[in-house]
């Protein structure tokens, strides 16, 4: 058999033959890479950041916003210097704070609002801020995913960004995120925070107009809320009012016009409004946006837009010195041990919190008798 020309033909022939395929070029533009990786080593200057933001470049302003976050020394100084430069193209926007009770529906009318806004002839800048774990320091970053639209318009930037633990899970650059935003050329610069409390109190200390977000139908609306939130705000949106909740929103909207004639009206002069509104089906957006305007206007007429700027300008200075002697304190070497050491008695009730607490303030000022305080 195996002598058998015919089987020395069928040797190697094959009805699965493969032909020889066609050189396909690679899916990676390498130049393009290349240039990138090159661009990634290199640590631009804050006048190439300068320079990316003011064209309106969306990259080198992200860029420049990682700059700012980062919190490695090295990094601080030209971050510094970007702002600085960055200050006198700044404030001509109208920063509008949203906040609202879990599941208010937050994102999605923020991108309701900005698409409207967007379709008006604006630019947007929408600051997420989104809350870090308090356990593992990391965030889920949702936001851009939720406002897919909004997300890739290109008079839009979206921008997630971590609390990384600061007050009220407010991230702690968003002061400054804002200047570069502005510095850009967005007019509209809308801060949505996450709710938590605190934070509601420090994004009313950087926004013009305070946007409190509520829901109808779920349970007892005027207890779900606290007073010092409903004080603060400027005005209120009843969000999902469409389908079986139309009816409910109105009265839900009543239900807020009355309690806000219970407080005392503002010195400026403003009475908080309460509008109804839908994401889903736009209705109640253009309104929303009429009492913002009406609110900068008259704000503006009687000089109380630029007087609550100043305020919050002290307001962040005072800040900005608490938060360095906070990181100055902790970050000293001879606390940092003393500090192990303290904790160590406490856990055994050798002293008291407060008593831990002199303690180590004593060790940091190096004055037991407090001359410094008799001064």
């Amino acid at each position: 058999m195996e002598n058998n020309p015919e089987n020395k033909n069928r040797k190697g022939s094959s009805a699965l033959k493969v032909n020889k395929g066609i050189p396909q070029p690679s899916s990676l533009n390498q130049q393009a890479a290349d240039s990138y990786k090159l661009k990634r080593r290199r640590m631009l200057s804050p006048e190439e950041y300068v320079e990316g933001i003011l064209a309106g470049d969306r990259v080198m302003l992200s860029r420049a916003i990682t700059l700012i976050e980062s919190s490695l020394d090295s990094h601080y100084e030209a971050a510094q210097k970007v702002i600085e430069q960055c200050v006198s193209y700044s404030g001509n926007s109208l920063r509008v704070g949203v906040t609202g009770v879990p599941g208010a529906g937050k994102s999605t009318f923020i991108e309701a609002l900005g698409n409207f806004l967007t379709g008006k002839g604006h630019r947007i800048a929408v600051l997420a801020v989104d809350p870090s774990s308090e356990i593992s320091k990391g965030s889920i970053l949702g936001d851009k995913t939720r406002m897919e639209t909004l997300s890739v318009n290109e008079n839009a930037f979206v921008r997630p960004s971590p609390s990384a633990g600061s007050l009220g899970g407010v991230a702690r650059k968003t002061r400054e995120i804002i200047i570069l935003c502005e510095a850009a050329g967005y007019d509209v610069v809308l801060v949505e925070t996450v709710g938590v409390g605190q934070s509601e109190i420090a994004v009313h200390s950087m926004v013009d107009f305070f946007l409190l977000l509520m829901i109808s139908g779920a349970g007892d609306e005027l207890q779900g809320i606290k007073r010092g939130i409903i004080e603060m705000c400027d005005g209120m949106a009843i969000n999902k009012a469409d389908g079986d909740n139309v009816n409910k929103a109105r009265i839900a909207r009543s239900q807020y016009e009355n309690a806000l004639h219970l407080f005392p009206p503002p010195s400026t002069g403003w009475s908080p409004k309460v509008k109804t509104c839908s994401s889903v089906t736009q209705e109640g957006i253009p309104e929303v946006w009429e009492m913002i305007k009406e609110h900068e206007h008259l704000m503006k007429a009687k000089g109380h837009f630029e007087d609550k700027r100043n305020r919050q300008q002290q307001y962040r200075l005072h800040e900005s010195i608490n938060e360095s002697l906070k990181s100055h304190f902790y970050n000293n070497y001879v606390i940092r041990e003393k500090i192990i050491e303290v904790e160590k008695m406490l856990a055994t009730r050798q002293m008291t919190s407060f008593q831990a607490a002199k303690v180590l303030l004593d060790t940091y000022f190096g004055n037991d008798n407090h001359q410094d305080d008799k001064q």
